[in-house]
């Protein structure tokens, strides 16, 4: 593990500087709780500030100095006092002395844990504070008492008082990727923003706990927290520093809050003593917070808890949870979530009788997708006698837990209690999956055909019949699935639940043939209906997520995936570890950076949706094609090769919908490994297949892949009745009569654009058009398609040495200031061929650096490097060093191109 580094507080690093810099005068003090890096952002702040234009002096002040006068300061006094002096005449002597030793330079002095400072030290403080060019920095504990001096430095208006905040959940999981060596999943860092409350102390032991206990992995460069936690003996030391000695009677107001929070207020009430309620809020213990209209309780800090349940005697914890399940049940499970909490203080307290509560509780659980308390509920029910409802739904459960053959094992349990035509669809759609998505066997679609013909309620029928719709949808048996969904959304009998499914199996289907807005009505349809088909079948989410998703994506709607991901089912899902439906928002959000050019956002979220999904036999090629996607945009040819292979490797077979997706990713892999030709025939190939399947959506995307490789004019499709094949630009343009949406008008006249010869006269039309085109790509916040029809406009100027290079040039680098890294064949095709030595040579004169520098640093004469300057000149297209700079930004990879 690498060193804990400093990250963020960049505003309140600011405010030290502005503090000493700011010619105020005045200084800057910040108080925090313990560990909250007073004392690191202090130290940083010092150390950022120039030796030589200040004098610096810091000290710390402790509890072993406080009871010395001048102990706090002794670290910087001179040892020679002078003898006699008056206290008063001591502080003036230490003042002289420090101004001596300042040299004429503005004093700052820094004083950490200035709330330990003994009575003169503070004084000198103070003194110094008031003292002409001197500046006092400073830090305090919340909850200290403050010297005096001290204080009047802030009521006296000498210095600025602020306190510090926790780290924010951005700057926790930043620290975390610096010091884990890569970033942990989205999941793990809110976890542990969470329960260390943005304190640093705090997190570092529960980073090195879990280290240390095997409970923080890494998997493809993503670290995961799987949330169990072993308290080392230094966090259990720090957190009972923090909670004291308890009385009998506080210590129980904060025990049932530590097992039973957020606890109503009235609830605690009738447990507690009022006086042992208030004693606890007033220590920090716990607080109380308003909830709608209801006031709630938890603890001060979210590790007392930890500290408080495992402290406790088991017998006392059980008598604890069963007096909160008690408590809730005499005023009735009005809350939501009541009989969640209900059933898991019954389980946790041994007095779970009931069986229906805890199968009620686990619907509620997997309704919330949080897969692991499910599946203990389910179990328990199951164990408690709930027969075949607990084994389907524990079954059900298992499943999204990537347990297949565990499920199937409890499903065949209580094949013998499958009696009737409703337990026996609803076993019949269980085992389906089961088999189907679990075992990955793609005989279970027929299978579950003739299975559904047995059967003679309709409504019983239709939910077999919607099942089978999405799995010939994933087959790719599409008019099937076409012609089953229809048929389950004719049937007025049919479940609420069975006809939004059959409906995402139609949204899906229309998306990917590109009908957007067809699409899109029927996903607004199912999202109507959410209440009523959430409790029956929750899984139909992540059917709803693909369907909305491939519609977005096809759509190039960077925002609107942006919306999903930022939606509710994502922290539920990640909450609740439901890794498919967090492993494919890791893949939507991939993609929509990939697209705005933010190689390193998208390589985070490819590699994190990488490692959810690892034990996945659904989206898990998904997963390493987008992996290779956003390799291939690095220009990175060996992870993209790699990831390439995983996607072979992983990919189910009865996924086949997400062909599309794969083969375009192939086709990039081809491309960044230098084999041109082979993926503009690869794509080729595919728009073909496309066509055929009648997947226009996703021929749309693919046709435009050939045109970023230059290909606008490569023939695809039959021969047309007058004799010849269509060039892509033409076909592009045929499909923007049947895809719906304004991505494929643009698309078309970016292919236009570029088919345009640039050696006539038409070059300058042609790359105004180019222009246009990339403006409308910007202003959809696709920069890559937008940086590379800059690009190839400025390649055609520069080619004619027409008028406006020059500003095409500052367009394609302000397009690629948005991107961080990117690496396209579109942004290489008519890249200037500099030398690594003509390279070191222009970034040098581009800086501001005279040619004469330039040949002291790099022993050559200054001809030579005149003459390579004029070179890279011709090359680039400019007149001279005036213009090098905005030129060279307009070349990808500007900043760190290797020596050739």
């Amino acid at each position: 593990m690498s060193r804990w580094g400093f990250v963020g507080r960049s505003e309140e690093l600011g405010r030290l500087a502005t503090a000493v810099a700011g010619g105020a005068g005045r200084g800057l003090f910040f108080s925090g709780t313990a560990g909250i890096g007073k004392s690191r952002l202090l130290r940083e702040g010092v150390a950022a500030l120039p030796a030589d234009r200040y004098a610096i002096w810091s000290v710390a002040a402790s509890a072993t100095t406080a009871a010395l006068p001048y102990g706090g300061l002794a670290q910087i006094l001179p040892a020679d006092q002078p003898p006699g002096l008056s206290p008063a005449g001591i502080l003036r002597w230490a003042v002289d002395a420090l101004r001596q030793r300042a040299a004429g330079r503005p004093i700052v002095l820094a004083v950490d844990d200035a709330h330990l400072l003994d009575p003169p030290s503070a004084a000198l403080v103070h003194l110094i504070a008031r003292a002409e060019n001197a500046t006092v920095l400073g830090t305090l504990r919340n909850g200290e008492r403050v010297p005096l001096p001290i204080r009047a430095l802030w009521t006296d208006d000498l210095v600025d008082h602020a306190e510090l905040s926790p780290l924010a959940r951005a700057d926790t999981a930043g620290l975390l990727a610096a010091v884990l060596g890569g970033p942990p999943d989205a999941s793990s860092a809110d976890r542990l923003w969470r329960l260390s409350a943005g304190n640093p102390l705090l997190l570092r032991e529960l980073v090195l706990a879990a280290l240390g206990s095997g409970e923080l992995t890494e998997t493809y460069g993503i670290w995961h927290w799987t949330g169990r936690l072993d308290l080392a003996p230094s966090l259990t030391d720090l957190i009972d520093v923090r909670i004291g000695r308890l009385t009998a009677g506080v210590r129980t107001v904060v025990e049932l809050v530590a097992f039973g929070e957020p606890l109503g207020f009235e609830l605690l009430l009738r447990a507690c003593a009022p006086a042992d309620v208030e004693a606890a809020e007033e220590r920090g213990l716990i607080s109380v917070v308003r909830d709608d209209r209801r006031l709630g309780v938890r603890l001060g800090h979210p590790l007392y808890g930890e500290v408080l349940r495992r402290r406790c005697p088991v017998s006392r914890a059980r008598r604890l949870r069963a007096q909160l399940a008690g408590l809730v049940e005499a005023v009735g499970k009005r809350r939501r979530d009541d009989l969640l909490r209900v059933a898991v203080w019954r389980l946790d307290s041994g007095t779970a009788q009931d069986p229906a509560l805890l199968l009620g509780a686990a619907g509620e659980a997997f309704a919330r997708y949080d897969v692991p308390l499910a599946t203990r509920l389910a179990r328990a029910a199951l164990d408690a006698g709930g027969g075949y409802p607990a084994a389907e739904l524990l079954a059900t459960i298992l499943m999204f837990a990537d347990r297949p053959d565990e499920a199937i094992e409890v499903l065949d349990s209580v094949a013998d209690q499958v009696d009737g035509d409703g337990r026996h669809s609803r076993w019949l759609t269980v085992r389906g999956m089961l088999s189907y998505w679990g075992l990955r066997r793609l005989s279970t679609v027929d299978e579950l055909a003739a299975r559904a013909a047995e059967l003679t309620d309709v409504a019983d029928q239709s939910r077999v019949r919607a099942f089978e719709a999405i799995m010939r949808l994933h087959r790719l048996d599409l008019a099937a699935a076409r012609r089953l969904g229809c048929a389950v959304l004719d049937r007025p009998a049919a479940p609420v639940a069975s006809r939004e499914l059959a409906r995402c199996v139609l949204a899906h289907l229309q998306a990917a043939e590109g009908r957007l807005a067809l699409s899109g009505s029927a996903i607004t349809a199912v999202e109507a209906e959410v209440a009523q088909w959430r409790a029956d079948m929750p899984y139909l989410q992540l059917a709803l997520e693909l369907a909305r998703g491939t519609r977005l994506m096809l759509a190039g709607d960077v925002a609107g995936i942006d919306a999903i991901v930022a939606a509710e089912f994502a922290d539920l899902a990640g909450a609740g570890d439901f890794r498919l439906g967090t492993g494919y928002l890791d893949i939507l959000r991939s993609y929509a950076a990939r697209l705005r050019g933010r190689g390193a956002e998208a390589a985070t979220a490819s590699l994190g949706a990488c490692a959810t999904l690892a034990s996945s036999g659904v989206y898990a090629g998904l997963a390493h094609a987008e992996r290779a996607q956003v390799a291939a945009l690095r220009g990175d040819a060996g992870q993209a090769s790699r990831a390439m292979a995983d996607a072979d490797r992983a990919h189910a077979p009865g996924m086949a919908v997400l062909y599309p997706w794969l083969e375009q990713a192939r086709a990039a892999v081809l491309a960044v490994t230098g084999d041109l030709p082979g993926a503009a025939k690869h794509l080729g190939e595919l728009a073909e297949r496309l066509r055929e399947d009648g997947l226009a959506g996703h021929e749309v995307l693919v046709l435009h892949d050939l045109v970023r490789l230059g290909q606008a004019g490569y023939l695809v499709g039959p021969v047309c009745p007058d004799g010849d094949r269509r060039t892509v630009a033409q076909r592009l343009t045929e499909l923007t009569e049947q895809v719906d949406g304004a991505l494929p008008p643009l698309l078309a006249r970016h292919a236009r654009a570029v088919v345009d010869d640039p050696t006539r006269s038409v070059a300058a039309a042609s790359a105004a058009e180019l222009s246009a085109v990339a403006d409308e790509f910007a202003a959809r916040e696709l920069h890559v398609f937008a940086a590379e029809a800059a690009a190839l406009a400025l390649h055609r100027l520069r080619r004619r040495r027409a008028a406006g290079a020059t500003a095409a040039n500052d367009r394609l680098a302000e397009l690629l200031g948005r991107c961080d890294l990117v690496r396209t064949p579109a942004l290489r095709w008519g890249q200037p061929a500099l030398t690594g030595r003509e390279w070191q040579i222009a970034r040098l004169a581009a800086d501001g650096v005279a040619s004469r520098r330039i040949a002291e640093r790099l022993y050559l004469s200054p001809r030579t490097v005149e003459n390579h300057l004029q070179r890279v000149y011709g090359k680039i297209g400019v007149t001279g060093r005036a213009e090098l700079g905005v030129a060279l930004r307009g070349i990808p990879g500007h900043d760190d191109t290797p020596d050739r």
